[in-house]
């Protein structure tokens, strides 16, 4: 009888502890979590204070109309010169402006660059840290075949997010920096934001450091390597909404665009395109 008295008693005793135990831990919890809101609000609300870009970031977009003619972007072309930003060249003129966007090297970039040499077009590379770090031979390959290195920043963030000048300026710097070291010439003053993210304090910033920024007005969904688009609509949307004035974006991690170039290039010059550098756009 005693013995059973006990252990109901250590038992009581147990169950009584372990919904202390238990109410303790989720006032923890609770007020762990309501200091990360707090901090959350607090940071947010700094954020919001500091910069007007988080109000008005928008994300690069366009809009197209009759085959052949030049589409609308989210910013018209006469407001991004206010920045020293562009995305379409003269209407008029059947040239095409060849720019890649260079996250990593994943073996494209030779048969890219193979491509453009056997038509002699130039293109604009936009680089991101990453890849200098990790193909310094690319990239001065790039640079002896005569073609431009522009700035894609060090780490690819949503710079429209950053709201601190001296932050922006080395996330730029320090692609410059590298880009030198590696192949001992100044980096152009070409600017791309990262997934098309900006904003106008982001389009200031980088005209104050001197880049001319550049978006696009023909791309296609190249980017994502583990769904390749075929050779047949690569080329749908790559000569069916090629216009005068195209500034093409193309990603060098695209196992399509290494296989189609050369003959995407043929087309483009049967249909009566040249090539031509982005520095026509800045003059």
């Amino acid at each position: 009888m005693k013995k059973h008295y006990k252990n109901g008693l250590m038992l009581g005793v147990l169950l009584l502890a372990m919904f202390f135990l238990g109410r303790s831990i989720g006032a923890i919890a609770y007020g762990l979590r309501m200091q990360r809101e707090i901090k959350t609000q607090a940071t947010a609300g700094t954020a919001l204070e500091n910069t007007e870009a988080l109000f008005s970031a928008e994300n690069w977009g366009l809009g197209f109309g009759t085959e052949g003619t030049q589409p609308t972007g989210t910013a018209s072309a006469e407001e991004l010169k206010e920045y020293n930003a562009y995305y379409v060249g003269d209407a008029e003129e059947k040239k095409i402006y060849l720019t890649f966007d260079c996250g990593y090297e994943n073996g494209n970039s030779s048969a890219i660059l193979d491509a453009l040499k056997r038509h002699n077009a130039p293109a604009t590379f936009f680089v991101v840290g990453h890849f200098l770090e990790s193909a310094p031979e690319m990239v001065k390959r790039m640079v002896e075949e005569g073609h431009t290195v522009g700035n894609h920043t060090y780490h690819h963030y949503d710079m429209s997010k950053i709201s601190d000048p001296a932050v922006f300026r080395k996330e730029m710097d320090d692609v410059r920096t590298l880009f030198q070291e590696t192949t001992g010439t100044e980096m152009a003053m070409y600017y791309r934001p990262p997934q098309g993210k900006y904003s106008e304090t982001n389009l200031q910033m980088a005209k104050d450091l001197g880049y001319s920024t550049f978006f696009w007005s023909l791309a296609y969904v190249d980017w994502n390597v583990d769904a390749q688009p075929s050779h047949e609509e690569a080329f749908s949307k790559l000569t069916g909404r090629i216009h005068p004035g195209a500034v093409v974006l193309l990603h060098n991690t695209s196992k399509t665009n290494g296989e189609i170039l050369d003959e995407l290039l043929t087309k483009w010059e049967e249909m009566g395109y040249t090539f031509g550098k982005l520095e026509e756009l800045v003059q």
